[in-house]
């Protein structure tokens, strides 16, 4: 079976706002389902994705859990909003992955590092193995980091969402990484994917007809 590129998506701040949480004075994932709010032009973006023919998986460090800021009826009631906005576009997930640890976890169960947890690319690769999907064709779009470091360590091409910053190379490791593509938003992000789509048509269609005989007109 021909293997499938992908789309992976960050959760918070791609797809749903962060949100401010004044009593803990962070900038987080949202801790109820009211805060729970799906960004301008995300279904639109990610009805784009499935038209041009990539998985789209969802792949985010979900630590709320560990840190006993919400339970896990609320993180599936999450889902279900997200996918009911999804689908009021005709748009879908193919499938979502969490990392539930955190080396700082309140429970003991979630507490310690794992493979799966961004910078890690363990949720890649286990939903590449799970769903036969091409990580060389693949792009990770994220706005941290640890998204890029984990899009990089699985060998996908990879989108950071937001203003990328110069000083952003002392903390990103290695050093010298940058994503492949930056851009304001998941919509602005879906529509260079398929730019870059359409010109690597052209151009295989462009080479093909180059190797053409063409007849001769006398």
């Amino acid at each position: 079976m021909e293997k499938r590129p992908a789309v992976f998506l960050d959760r918070d701040g791609v797809i749903n706002a962060l949100i401010y949480h004044r009593d803990h004075g962070i900038v987080d994932s949202p801790f109820t389902l009211r805060q729970f709010e799906v960004l301008p032009r995300v279904p639109q973006a990610i009805r784009l994705l499935n038209d041009l023919g990539f998985c789209v998986v969802v792949v985010s460090n979900q630590p709320g859990i560990a840190k006993r800021h919400f339970d896990a009826e609320l993180l599936r009631r999450f889902d279900k909003k997200l996918r009911r906005a999804l689908a009021a576009c005709a748009a879908h997930i193919d499938a979502v992955y969490y990392c539930l640890h955190h080396p700082d976890a309140s429970i003991q169960k979630y507490r310690g590092h794992c493979e799966c947890r961004k910078p890690a690319p363990g949720m890649l690769l286990q939903a590449a193995d799970d769903l036969g999907l091409s990580l060389p064709d693949s792009y990770m779009i994220g706005d941290g980091l640890t998204d890029i470091e984990a899009g990089h360590a699985a060998g996908c091409r990879t989108f950071f969402i937001g203003r990328w910053k110069c000083e952003y190379e002392q903390f990103i490791h290695p050093h010298d990484l940058r994503p492949t593509f930056i851009a304001s938003d998941l919509w602005a992000a879906a529509k260079l994917i398929e730019s870059n789509m359409k010109e690597a048509l052209a151009s295989r269609v462009l080479a093909q007809n180059s190797g053409v005989a063409r007849p001769a007109y006398i």
